[in-house]
């Protein structure tokens, strides 16, 4: 998709960051695929079935799915997915295609697109589409660029991975807490310092920038679908300081609280 201009994307109706509900299943189609579509997982453990063949998915899982595709999936209810998606077609010619699948190392670049596509479309801001267009060319860029990456051995055990994995959900799921360095390592029975260098090598965010994530992430939930003013999601996350949380939020999301409220 190097060739194919941002106006030649075509932008699909569906498109969405969801929180997958514990009883989460996606059926098989009546039809196949009938266009592209972006699947990537932030966090969660699940299966997905593509063309037949199964794949364990986890944070990291990027799947291109093309048109004529067949996809089924399923989670575990104790480590539920959260996802995007993000639905187009091409109306030219393409010669070079991502590859279906590939596991993302580097996430925090690829995640910001994902989200500011997401946020421009749900907003229906100034020029949305044609912005949104631009992100899709880069997003293709970045899987296509990954793709030229030579491989790095990691000397990283199945359970190292699956402890570090474990301490990410437990904030994400706890984003208010004062998380520390030395209380989240002593969770993972690791030294901090070993913690934090792992913490990032697995995760591809430094312990304080994912927290951080983390908690911006809930504020903007909070702020569009439950009616809390800045106030009161900004003390419900632990900020003591409304115009600190307010910096915060912006530096990570380009826009004031009281914005997106």
């Amino acid at each position: 998709m190097l060739e194919v201009s941002p106006s030649s994307f075509v932008l699909k109706p569906a498109f969405a960051k969801i929180f997958c509900e514990p009883e989460w299943r996606w059926p098989k189609r009546e039809k196949p695929m009938p266009n592209y579509d972006l699947f990537y997982v932030w966090s969660g453990e699940g299966e997905l079935i593509l063309n037949g063949e199964p794949y364990p998915i986890s944070k990291g899982s990027c799947f291109l799915f093309r048109p004529g595709d067949e996809t089924t999936a399923t989670h575990n209810p104790q480590k539920p997915l959260v996802l995007t998606y993000i639905h187009f077609d091409v109306d030219e010619p393409v010669s070079r295609v991502p590859i279906r699948y590939r596991m993302l190392d580097e996430t925090i670049d690829f995640e910001y697109m994902l989200v500011r596509y997401v946020r421009l479309l749900l907003e229906h801001a100034f020029a949305a589409e044609d912005e949104a267009r631009l992100i899709l060319k880069q997003l293709m860029i970045h899987l296509l660029r990954e793709e030229q990456r030579k491989p790095v051995p990691r000397k990283v055990s199945n359970q190292l991975n699956e402890t570090i994995q474990e301490v990410a959900n437990y904030i994400r799921q706890h984003p208010s807490l004062a998380h520390r360095v030395e209380e989240l390592a002593a969770r993972a029975g690791l030294s901090p310092r070993y913690f934090s260098i792992k913490f990032k090598e697995l995760i591809g965010a430094s312990v304080q920038s994912y927290i951080i994530r983390m908690r911006i992430e809930r504020a903007e939930h909070l702020l569009v679908y439950t009616g809390m003013n800045v106030t009161e999601v900004a003390d419900a996350l632990g900020y003591r300081d409304i115009f600190f949380f307010s910096r915060q939020f912006k530096q990570y999301t380009g826009k004031s609280p009281s914005e997106i409220r």
